[in-house]
């Protein structure tokens, strides 16, 4: 059991494959064939792509995998800098006209100015078949150095900026979620018979509240005990400072808004307008992220969390500046793991089984000692 809590609060972090091997599923069997689970992906992928459009009124758009240095529109995942981007320099004509580029850890930045280059208005929005490379991830069972993500964004007018329409879009995608699971299921019946399917209602809790349910439990610990009790979770808030003294992650200052004060279910003044879908996963039986999105900040917001992060040279870059200045739409917006979400619907016991990347020989190994076969 993790006992200091500050070790748990950047994301994956680093692991270890002895205690892996603990972790993977004794027993397991593909409940469809290599080819089969092919199908399966681009059948699920397509209804999810097409149905979430219609849900939240968005459009399909193309999406940088490299973005200049200089935009600051990169996105460092965490505030404390342990995760960065992987940067090379582009010489072009005999380093007359350089580029300093890096590759995308996610599109959540260059997403919200793509809604002022494609004109959205409040209403609409965009969805993007998201590629990027996190090279500081430990590389186990649902964590790879390849992320693929349907990253959207939706333009939204400055009275939508609180929690109930956050749970409203967040209710919306749920749904897209529950719905693909019957499809794909109907699609390839092997899939209905050896585990439960999601819940039709999806929980709402504040990273306060999980505190207060588990106040000696770091962040981990914290979701693993309740997706036991409730497989299907939203957790709001996260990025604020809880009663403990620690946020429950460690989240970027520069894009989801964890400050503002909003109100809780029972009456209470809680912070955030962002936050993370979890699930249990009855294969792996552990916690498994699916989304985080949220409403993004506005000019006063943003100061407020750079000034909380010691970032406020950030204001330096165009981006954060469009904020500032106006310039840039109000939004909501997230990114769902594809191959994430794919692994949980496809009852696939790694993320390797349902995208391709690079994976360690230790890894492929053990996997292959349970029958857990990853695609290279």
């Amino acid at each position: 059991m993790i006992v200091d809590k500050r070790a748990d609060l950047a994301g994956p972090g680093i692991g270890d494959y002895e205690e892996l091997e603990k972790i993977l599923p004794q027993n397991y069997t593909s409940l469809l064939s290599p080819k089969e689970t092919q199908k399966a992906i681009f059948a699920a992928k397509n209804y999810i792509e097409e149905n979430l459009s219609k849900a939240l009124n968005l459009m399909m758009v193309t999406v940088p995998l490299i973005v200049d240095v200089e935009s600051g529109v990169n996105d460092y995942l965490d505030r404390d800098g342990s995760r960065t981007p992987i940067q090379f320099h582009i010489s072009n004509d005999r380093n007359q006209h350089p580029i300093d580029a890096q590759v995308v850890q996610a599109a959540t930045k260059w997403k919200r100015v793509a809604l002022r280059r494609f004109g959205m208005q409040p209403g609409e929005g965009l969805c993007t078949d998201m590629r990027a490379v996190r090279k500081d991830y430990f590389l186990d069972h649902d964590h790879s150095a390849y992320v693929d993500q349907w990253d959207w964004e939706r333009a939204i007018t400055a009275d939508q900026r609180n929690l109930d329409f956050l749970k409203e879009i967040v209710g919306k995608i749920w749904k897209v979620l529950v719905d693909t699971e019957r499809y794909v299921q109907e699609l390839f019946p092997a899939l209905k018979t050896k585990y439960p399917n999601l819940p039709e209602k999806l929980t709402f809790l504040h990273a306060e509240d999980l505190l207060d349910m588990y106040p000696d439990l770091p962040r981990k610990q914290r979701e693993t005990a309740i997706l036991r009790e409730c497989p299907a979770i939203f957790i709001v808030g996260i990025g604020w400072t809880l009663a403990d003294g620690y946020p429950h992650e460690m989240r970027a200052a520069d894009y989801d808004d964890w400050v503002t004060p909003a109100v809780s279910a029972d009456g209470r003044q809680v912070h955030g307008l962002n936050g993370d879908i979890l699930v249990w996963n009855h294969v792996t039986q552990r916690r498994h992220e699916l989304t985080s999105m949220g409403i993004r900040v506005n000019d006063k917001t943003l100061r407020q969390q750079l000034e909380m992060t010691g970032q406020l040279d950030f204001l330096n870059y165009p981006y954060h500046r469009a904020i500032l200045n106006h310039e840039l739409p109000l939004s909501i917006g997230g990114g769902i793991g594809q191959s994430r979400t794919l692994m949980l619907l496809l009852r696939k016991a790694h993320l390797g089984e349902v995208s391709v990347t690079v994976w360690p020989k230790v890894l492929k190994d053990m996997c292959a000692r349970k029958n857990i076969f990853v695609l290279e």
